[in-house]
């Protein structure tokens, strides 16, 4: 902006603010600038935008925070004014050019000046099977007056009348979290409402909010689902640090990007070496209201960070660092969580460290060095949009995770189902340099474009995406009350550059100014110029996708025939106790890509799989923890709200395994034939190592992972396979031998009480039997 332009406009809101305090902070009247579109009414054409079916986007007001703000890639959720702040819409593009304010058509917002208590903010539409309805949050109310702090939360609303004739009527959805913001809503196939929400995993206010893995920052505690009829909700991913942007493929796979985090944390880590505490960090005794709060920081998985040398020092580990944003699956009901194909680090990132530094089977990942059949580095992988034309193919943005506001550049990758991995190659639409930003005072290279976001594949193939040609760091130029925010995101067509790629060309719109202002809370931001445009999305009828179910494979099967074991009757008792099931066939069985943790492995007396020549490592046992929600911040005596989860030992009371007395704690054994089965508490994230007989971590896992009430999961391999194990063979095929065993313990253990205690009536006997 010029300095000309951003004088006029610090000058005009001067006189505002003077205004104001003549008035006792009365809000003021502002009028729309010479020309500026009437929110509501149809708008004209651009030139040149002709579209195959009408668009439907919101606008926001630009910001220039990046720090847990409306665009930011983590924290987004936040309501708050400096977060999120008002006067934004719901808008839809017919293909003439001519558009139509949605929310302005059915009374929702404030049409220009002050943003007061009923304003709102607008965010990720989600169209319908049918096309003929959305699905959309907004946030509601501001501030009417200076100092004034309220809770105004995210809900989810369904708009329709979306014919270029039609009024919209917007409707707030039934039976959802009221008190909590509900974001990132989607259709799912069978018409239940996916979404992201920052609702505590059981709905216990006392664990509000869940703070993230990594600044201890309020997230999303995770993927939703909800019956909108009956008001049935259901936790599908338990995700410690968040899960955003759901989508619904063509093949009936939920899909969205997950902060996965799992390491250790870096703020007790700085109170730990610090002469006095930086943070605040502590632990809670439990997850309880009334726990005790324990002069302690106390942490038993992963390994210990790479900053830690003390803890380090006479061990053989290098530390752990763990901190990227991935694609994720599921089915809709939750089951069969996993990475996009199992896609991870191999197939992905640039570089990772082995976990081991005595063995030279060991190595670091680089790929440069490797021989990997994809060439293109992605270390971030958000806001996946499928492309119409060709099922599993799907455009991404990889985006640092500051800087950028969530933009950065476009990708894309084919990863229908049955792709194998490490057979997926990062196909680089925009150029590399538009993942980076330029510093401050630099130049930007000739092949920078800008920054992307919210990519959308158009029926007719084109590419739509939210692009800000500013290449530097996301930032304000003006300041807190007069904002001048660096990045402008508006809608453009995406076109073929002279260096080969693509690049952001002509523009959605002409523009969708406001004049606006809103207490934040103690300071009067004002703000004249074009909203941001975000979350583009097609209006248009789609098939409705297939809903995938989890089958049991034959190896599994046959041992519920041998034992004489109805699945369906073990699922009865796991839902009842919002139990899973887990199994995996041969533990020894290594993915052939990971040299970064043992990969010789060994169960005394039993299978064994060797990929090389050296240090051969016994495997005994499967030690599991849950994610406990124990760790505060702030300090002892005024705690900040909310927990950050720690790895704890498995100790939900409605898990009974077959006791292992010599094993580590909340461990079950290896069989000789290398599997293992163990019931687990469903909808809580989880995850667990591998241990020699006297309990020494040999082979951690990396992720959280989170089952469903019922669900019986197997996982063939320890590390799934993406083509071939460690010795060039395949994916094991053996019936589990653990799995039979664990039936056995169920059939004389456990069954006879859950009978007796239905077929009585005698439920609390039942639980206090188990317990």
């Amino acid at each position: 902006m010029s300095d000309t332009r951003l004088g006029a406009r610090l000058s005009a809101w001067a006189l505002v603010s003077v205004f104001l305090l003549f008035t006792q902070h009365s809000p003021p009247t502002a009028s729309p600038r010479p020309g500026a579109p009437q929110p509501g009414a149809p708008q004209p054409a651009a030139s040149g935008a002709e579209l195959p079916h009408p668009i439907l986007f919101v606008t926001q007001f630009p910001l220039g925070a990046d720090f847990a703000a409306r665009a930011s890639v983590f924290g987004n959720h936040d309501p708050a004014m400096s977060s999120a702040g008002r006067g934004g819409d719901l808008w839809i593009q017919f293909p003439d050019g001519s558009r139509r304010n949605l929310t302005a058509e059915a009374g929702f917002g404030v049409a220009s000046g002050f943003q007061g208590s009923t304003a709102i903010a607008v965010r990720e539409p989600s169209v319908h099977w049918d096309g003929q309805k959305a699905i959309f949050s907004m946030v509601v109310g501001a501030p009417a007056s200076q100092y004034q702090v309220i809770d105004f939360p995210w809900q989810l609303y369904e708009v329709t009348g979306l014919g270029p004739a039609d009024t919209a009527v917007i409707t707030k959805v039934p039976n959802q979290p009221i008190t909590y913001n509900n974001i990132s809503p989607v259709y799912g196939s069978d018409d239940r409402i996916l979404f992201t929400s920052d609702r505590p995993r059981k709905g216990q206010a006392h664990l509000y909010p869940l703070l993230d893995e990594y600044e201890e920052v309020a997230t999303v505690t995770g993927v939703w689902s909800l019956d909108p009829t009956t008001g049935d909700l259901a936790l599908l991913d338990f995700s410690p640090s968040g899960d955003f942007s759901p989508m619904v493929d063509s093949f009936g796979r939920v899909l969205f990007s997950r902060w996965d985090h799992l390491q250790r944390d870096q703020q007790a880590d700085a109170d730990d070496t610090s002469p006095q505490d930086v943070y605040g960090t502590f632990d809670y005794a439990d997850e309880s209201a009334d726990a005790a709060i324990l002069p302690t920081r106390t942490e038993i998985f992963p390994e210990p960070r790479p900053s830690r040398t003390d803890l380090l020092a006479g061990t053989n580990l290098e530390g752990h660092r763990f901190n990227h944003f991935l694609i994720w699956q599921s089915h809709q009901d939750g089951r069969e969580l996993e990475t996009l194909n199992h896609i991870g680090r191999h197939e992905l990132h640039g570089y990772f460290n082995r976990a081991l530094n005595d063995d030279p089977n060991l190595r670091e990942f680089i790929a440069a060095a490797s021989d990997r059949f994809n060439d293109n580095v992605a270390h971030n992988l958000l806001q996946v949009a499928e492309d119409p034309a060709q099922p599993g193919r799907y455009l991404a943005i990889d985006a640092p995770e500051f800087q950028t506001q969530g933009s950065g550049q476009v990708i894309a990758l084919s990863a229908p189902p049955g792709q194998a991995p490490d057979a997926i190659a990062i196909t680089y639409l925009t150029h590399r340099d538009t993942q980076t930003v330029t510093p401050d005072g630099g130049t930007p290279t000739a092949d920078h474009s800008g920054h992307y976001r919210d990519p959308l594949v158009l029926s007719d193939g084109r590419i739509l995406a939210s692009h800000t040609a500013e290449t530097r760091a996301a930032g304000n130029d003006g300041t807190r009350a007069q904002p001048d925010p660096r990045y402008d995101y508006r809608l453009r067509f995406l076109a073929p550059a002279t260096n080969g790629y693509l690049e952001a060309g002509q523009a959605l719109t002409p523009g969708l100014p406001k004049n606006l202002s809103f207490w934040d809370p103690d300071v009067l931001v004002s703000y004249s110029g074009d909203l941001w445009e975000l979350e583009a999305v097609e209006v248009r009828a789609r098939p409705r996708p297939p809903l995938p179910q989890a089958l049991i494979a034959a190896p599994e099967q046959a041992m519920f025939d041998q034992e004489e074991v109805e699945p369906a009757e073990l699922r009865s008792y796991l839902e009842d106790r919002e139990l899973a099931l887990i199994i995996s066939r041969d533990v020894t069985n290594r993915d052939g890509h990971d040299e970064q943790q043992p990969f010789n492995l060994s169960v005394p007396g039993g299978v064994a799989t060797i990929g090389s020549s050296g240090t051969v490592y016994d495997v005994e046992y499967l030690q599991l923890f849950q994610a406990d929600q124990v760790r505060g911040i702030g300090g002892a005596d005024s705690p900040r709200p909310g927990r950050r989860v720690l790895a704890r030992h498995l100790h939900d009371p409605q898990v009974r395994n077959p006791p292992n007395p010599s094993g580590p704690p909340a461990s079950v054994a290896v069989a000789p034939d290398g599997s293992l089965a163990a019931f687990v508490p469903a909808r809580r994230a989880l995850s667990w190592q591998l241990t020699d007989g006297a309990g020494t971590p040999v082979v951690r896992e990396r992720y959280w992972l989170t089952f469903q009430p019922g669900e019986i999961r197997t996982c063939a391999s320890c590390h799934g396979l993406s083509s071939s194990d460690q010795t060039g063979g395949t994916t094991p095929t053996n019936s589990p031998q653990a799995l039979a065993e664990l039936l056995r313990f169920w059939k004389a253990n456990l069954r006879p009480l859950f009978e007796d205690g239905f077929e009585s009536g005698n439920t609390s006997a039942w639980s206090a039997s188990v317990e």
